[in-house]
């Protein structure tokens, strides 16, 4: 049985990874360029955040194909199923908030361009809707911080005080 995930999976994982921080990165530091700069901002986060969408609708599909290799020495059950939850509410949360995102965009009824496409528009806006989306986006955005630093946490404590291979299964391989 293999003993690390594969190559798509571990590739979607980081690339994954890297969308996350400069997603966050867009939002967190517009603040500090000229108000100008926001429109560019704006379609970095738009964009990486569709981008998001699609790599994990992607690397769900490629987990119900390929499930996860098995941690050596073997977890307790107890651990096992705080894994399986945690797992799930990162695919919850990087699958729902490029959707709440996506839905806002759409009933700005402005014109937004994520990777340069023009994408559709409401004829009409609805800002009593868009608004109740940025706050429900933002709130998961935040909770976001905490269920990354949460992950990276599980991760670093499997390797380095529970000494098992959890981590390693997620690492590239190294070239000869």
């Amino acid at each position: 049985m293999r003993d690390k995930y594969s190559g798509l999976q571990i590739g979607i994982h980081w690339l994954v990874f890297l969308l996350v921080i400069l997603t966050y990165c867009a939002m967190e530091l517009r603040g500090f360029f000229p108000r100008s700069y926001r429109p560019v901002f704006n379609m970095v986060h738009i964009s990486c955040g569709s981008a998001i969408l699609i790599l994990m609708v992607a690397r769900l599909l490629v987990r119900l194909k390929r499930p996860a290799p098995p941690i050596t020495p073997k977890p307790s059950a107890m651990m096992t199923g705080f894994a399986h939850l945690g797992h799930l509410a990162i695919y919850l949360l990087f699958i729902a908030l490029p959707v709440i995102g996506l839905v806002m965009m759409y009933y700005r009824a402005r014109p937004w361009f994520p990777f340069g496409i023009a994408m559709p528009y409401a004829p009409e806006a609805d800002f009593d809707l868009v608004d109740t989306l940025k706050g429900y986006h933002e709130l998961l955005a935040n909770l976001g911080y905490w269920l990354i630093g949460l992950h990276a946490a599980a991760a670093l404590a499997h390797h380095y005080f529970w000494r098992d291979n959890t981590l390693l299964r997620m690492m590239p391989k190294k070239r000869p």
